[in-house]
């Protein structure tokens, strides 16, 4: 018998489209929430752009189509909502007020983890992942990133945020039956049982906890994980690339044992044999050697 899952019984409409909704949603439905992912006709422009990584992430999902702008598609919207337990969104404000979607999370008792780029009189101004970064020092001028980290942690950060508010829903429905009790028995009872949670997660925000490495100088280029010292960092092999990773004392006494620990003995080392043969030199010395794997 298959023991249950936190979140089974749990019913998640989703309006977010883009990366950190689509993520959050996929971590919800991973522990068994039922997850109804509504997107406009034109679809999500992650389905457009990335259809893998997008059947990846809506897998096990129920999918479906709705004009909200249409009268017909907001009453769709209404139905699912009065059945549900959160909403998941990744607009700006103006746009959910735009919709009703404040008063229906209200109305219906809703958790509301809302996804918005920025906090305060900015949550109405634009934004995307590599702006995000821009404004925390998580770019190299030049360079673009190779994980959007402020969309991924953004998902991460919306899904912990509707574990907390099911928590709190989840306490606020058992004082409501234990209200409910106490005014069958004739007792009085002061219960708020209507009113929705609202949970909001700021993409600039996980940007910038993100960005705590680097802030601290322990990730920026010349930093202890930067390239700053040979202990950790990538070199090339005679057919590839292989990253060390042998910051603690008694990784780098082994690999000084065995090859060394300057720098330019640690690269003309590893450049004359094979990746391979540096894999299996890690698994026998129990060192923290990978390869780089590239796609």
């Amino acid at each position: 018998m298959t023991a249950s899952q936190p979140l089974a019984g749990v019913t998640v409409v989703s309006l977010a489209v883009n990366l950190p909704g689509p993520l959050a949603a996929a971590r919800l439905h991973a522990l068994d929430a039922q997850v109804i992912k509504v997107e406009p006709p034109v679809g999500d422009p992650l389905n457009l752009l990335f259809p893998d990584y997008y059947q990846e992430l809506t897998a096990g999902q129920e999918i479906r189509t709705i004009d909200l702008k249409d009268g017909a598609g907001a009453g769709q919207l209404k139905a699912l909502l009065a059945e549900a337990d959160l909403l998941l969104t990744s607009m700006r404000p103006r746009a959910a007020a735009a919709l009703g979607l404040p008063d229906l999370v209200d109305k219906h008792g809703l958790v509301h983890v809302e996804i918005v780029g920025f906090a305060g009189d900015r949550a109405d101004v634009p934004g995307h992942d590599l702006t995000y970064q821009a404004a925390h020092s998580t770019l190299l001028p030049g360079t673009m990133p190779t994980v959007p980290v402020a969309d991924v942690l953004g998902g991460e950060h919306a899904a912990l945020e509707a574990l907390a508010g099911l928590r709190e829903l989840e306490t606020r429905r058992t004082a409501a039956g234990g209200a409910d009790a106490q005014a069958s028995a004739g007792q009085d009872a002061n219960v708020e049982h209507a009113g929705g949670i609202v949970r909001r997660v700021v993409l600039d925000e996980a940007a910038a906890w993100a960005a705590g490495p680097a802030r601290h100088g322990m990730s920026t280029p010349g930093g202890p994980l930067g390239g700053g010292t040979p202990l950790y960092r990538t070199y090339p092999t005679a057919d590839g690339h292989i990253a060390v990773a042998c910051l603690e004392p008694h990784f780098a006494e082994a690999l000084a044992a065995h090859i060394g620990t300057e720098e330019d003995v640690l690269e003309r080392t590893f450049a004359a044999e094979s990746t391979a043969h540096w894999i299996d030199f890690a698994a026998e010395h129990d060192l923290p050697i990978e390869r780089v794997a590239l796609g």
